[in-house]
């Protein structure tokens, strides 16, 4: 009867972590979708806005391309949807493809990601 009641303990105690272990998985699951390669929380690819804002100060650690691409193109105050907005957004994404970046259109704008588009800068640029 003793053997039983510790069989029946150990059953129900690696079933109980199962399905815990499956409820923490199905809850983060909906977190890690959201996450794709760049736009994920810390700015693991180092993005720029584009266009730059007047309202954004740049980082500390920027790289030299997003520099660049707001010497050649100043930081706008235009909002999105503008008339103003629009050239300057072709403008930076041209200096950020023509530098040797990425675009990236960002479709979940969040509170760290707030901007349409990003320019991915490659990896062979150094950082300030």
């Amino acid at each position: 009867m003793m053997k039983s009641v510790r069989m029946l303990l150990s059953v129900f105690k690696i079933s109980a972590g199962l399905l815990f272990g499956i409820g923490l998985i199905t809850y983060a699951a909906p977190t890690l979708a959201n996450c794709e390669g760049c736009l994920c929380p810390g700015d693991p690819c180092n993005l720029c806005p584009l266009p730059a804002m007047e309202s954004d100060r740049p980082k500390p650690n920027e790289p030299d391309l997003c520099a660049r691409i707001r010497e050649k193109v100043p930081p706008t105050s235009a909002q999105p949807g503008s008339n103003e907005y629009f050239p300057n957004l072709d403008k930076s994404v041209m200096v950020c493809v023509n530098e040797g970046g990425d675009v990236i259109r960002n479709k979940q704008r969040n509170p760290e990601y707030p901007s349409r588009f990003y320019c991915k800068p490659p990896r062979s640029i150094k950082q300030n």
